[in-house]
């Protein structure tokens, strides 16, 4: 069997109350609980799941530190800009940052980066015009 999508069961919710069929049976046979067909009889639109709110992550209590050794790679000269090992190795040898992985530390400055250069009115990296070639027939 197929799962239906929560419209889909709806839908057949609504079109089995239609055709006389008790609340009991409707839970029996679509496999819902009270709640669920309470709601498909009262509108026939599922209501939108709701957003979890953002969960706190081990580098939380660093992101001010990578953003304090991210702002003067602005007018660093480019080989010497910190890179995203650097910055993990840095705080996990100054600051005792142990339960950091590098991946979270990378991905964090990966786009914290330009975020920092719009900030700063710099604009993003490679923005320009777009390439355009021209057509040969």
């Amino acid at each position: 069997m197929t799962s239906k999508s929560s419209t889909e069961l709806y839908a057949a919710i609504r079109r089995d109350h239609r055709a006389r069929l008790g609340k009991r049976a409707l839970m029996r046979k679509h496999g819902v609980g009270h709640p669920t067909v309470q709601k498909a009889l009262e509108s026939a639109w599922p209501q939108p799941r709701k957003k979890l709110p953002p969960r706190a992550t081990r580098l939380d209590p660093f992101k001010s530190l990578v953003d304090e050794m991210l702002r003067p790679d602005l007018d660093a000269p480019r080989k010497q800009r910190h890179t995203a090992k650097r910055v993990f190795d840095r705080l996990v040898d100054g600051h005792h940052a142990d339960g950091l992985s590098y991946g979270i530390v990378r991905a964090y400055v990966a786009v914290r980066r330009g975020e920092i250069r719009a900030v700063a009115g710099r604009g993003a990296h490679g923005s320009g015009f777009p390439w355009q070639f021209p057509r040969t027939r």
